[in-house]
């Protein structure tokens, strides 16, 4: 009876060591199981929305045999979406395509944000943006320059739109240094925006470019600058902001990747390495991201937490320049 008892005790002593074995190899390993929702800031037919499409299409077959589930969370400047992500449960079934507005410029944009940005867990950062600034093409500017030279011509006649921070205190640089004469007026949307160049009612505009190369193109606009300082083969010989001369801080729009804080490590890097291997694929490349006018982005967790902390100290003092009150 007593070597009975031992044995028990022996047995049962083990079934507690292996209970208490860490399972984050395992988790990893058998990731994941189910479908993984995707929250966007994005409505349907968004840009994010679109990509995580195809990038769940391509992706489904190294994790597997998963899909994306796609979950829109549009408005409030993307601050639905980020709480929606940061208040899901972080066991690798929720992640999040955010932009960068969204991550690093809302905090000093807003009296109050719904969400801590540092509840979120970096992934991957996925694609840059294009953005330039173009004007209706009757207004006969071809450099930034031109544009100083009409304006003056024009005083009082001229706005021009943008929803990035960082380019209003670029506009406002050079009304104030060269003497320009323009004013902002509401940020309406991409579509909108662009219809508000071509018709000529706010003739100025700083817009992704895969919203307008078609009008670009087609003689209707004209492109003075790329305002992020990244050089497009579409538009080989239209400068940066950087090559005008301008040292400012020129407008960061990429979208990343994210998981709720708290998420295992092992899942967050076994996402960055399936998705960086799709990103980088050169066929991926061409079809979805370069031919959308887009830029790969792809980096590590380590490298992309990097980032958003080095842009958030340049976020805040972007903010103080443009003197724009919180909203």
């Amino acid at each position: 009876m007593k070597l009975f008892a031992s044995l028990v005790s022996s047995l049962f002593a083990s079934l507690i060591c292996v209970a208490l074995v860490p399972a984050g190899p395992a988790q990893a390993d058998d990731y994941p199981s189910r479908p993984i929702h995707v929250i966007t800031t994005s409505s349907a037919g968004g840009i994010s929305d679109i990509f995580m499409r195809v990038l769940g299409d391509a992706l489904r077959s190294h994790i597997n045999d998963q899909p994306l589930i796609i979950e829109n969370r549009p408005g409030g400047a993307g601050n639905i979406a980020a709480r929606a992500c940061t208040e899901a449960q972080p066991d690798g079934y929720t992640i999040c395509i955010i932009n960068a507005d969204t991550v690093v410029y809302n905090q000093y944009l807003f009296k109050k944000v719904p969400f801590d940005p540092a509840r979120l867990s970096p992934i991957v950062n996925l694609f840059h943006l294009i953005q330039v600034l173009v004007v209706n093409s009757d207004l006969k500017a071809r450099t930034v320059d031109d544009l100083v030279a009409v304006s003056k011509k024009k005083p009082g006649t001229l706005s021009y739109l943008t929803a990035a921070i960082p380019m209003v205190v670029y506009m406002d640089s050079l009304k104030h240094q060269k003497g320009a004469d323009w004013v902002r007026v509401p940020f309406r949307g991409g579509g909108e925006a662009t219809n508000a160049v071509l018709s000529g009612s706010t003739p100025i505009a700083l817009l992704g470019l895969a919203n307008v190369i078609a009008q670009i193109k087609a003689g209707k606009m004209n492109a003075l600058a790329l305002v992020n300082n990244i050089k497009s083969p579409q538009l080989p010989d239209v400068p940066t902001l950087a090559e005008t001369g301008y040292k400012g801080a020129p407008s960061s729009t990429w979208y990343g990747l994210f998981a709720p804080a708290g998420t295992p490590k092992a899942i967050i890097d076994k996402l960055n390495a399936e998705i960086t291997k799709i990103v980088s694929d050169k066929a991926f490349q061409e079809k979805y991201i370069l031919s959308r006018s887009l830029v790969p982005a792809t980096n590590t967790p380590a490298a992309f937490a990097a980032e958003i902390k080095a842009e958030g100290v340049v976020a805040k003092e972007v903010m103080k320049q443009s003197g724009l009150p919180q909203l």
